[in-house]
């Protein structure tokens, strides 16, 4: 049975999360079904600019900033140079081969089953909740934290990113012609 919430009686965090929620899913699914790369990418920074939202409706402001700088700016600059450089736009639908296409299906099945499965077995986390009374919200223990206990985590993150700039570079590189 499907619950529906009593908007009547809903608070003002409640109506804006129902709006942000519906913003989310719906840009999500224009991203996937979108034929044109330019509109996903648009609906695609929408999405991302409503999980900022669900982001500040929790209280976690600098996580919503960082977020919408990260995701909203460097990324989807990435991702529009990328379909701007391939050159996306056309209309070139190649045909792929059956095989193709049911081991795509096959795939998502099981990812889906796979998926259903662990949502039905899991157990919701019941238990006290024990305050430190330690700030996780300031930028200073987030710091502290990200460059001590997760320093070789974060270094190798900078080393991805500068290695997949460095192969957009070269792929971007036309071969001159030897005359």
């Amino acid at each position: 049975m499907i619950h529906i919430p009593d908007l009547a009686n809903a608070t003002p965090v409640g109506v804006i999360f129902c709006i942000l929620a519906f913003i989310t899913v719906i840009t999500a699914f224009l991203t996937i079904f979108s034929r044109n790369p330019i509109h996903s990418a648009i609906y695609l920074v929408i999405c991302f600019f409503s999980i900022a939202g669900h982001y500040l409706l929790l209280n976690s402001q600098f996580l919503a900033v960082v977020h919408i700088i990260v995701y909203s700016g460097a990324i989807m600059i990435l991702f529009l140079f990328t379909i701007m450089l391939m050159n996306l736009n056309e209309q070139k639908d190649v045909h792929r081969p059956r095989i193709t296409r049911l081991g795509a299906i096959v795939s998502f099945c099981l990812i889906v089953i796979v998926l259903i499965a662990i949502f039905i077995n899991s157990k919701p986390i019941v238990g006290e909740y024990d305050s430190t009374g330690e700030d996780f919200q300031s930028i200073e223990v987030l710091g502290k934290i990200l460059l001590n206990e997760y320093m070789v985590p974060f270094e190798f993150a900078s080393i991805l990113l500068l290695v997949a700039m460095i192969g957009t570079v070269l792929l971007s590189k036309k071969e001159k012609l030897n005359k």
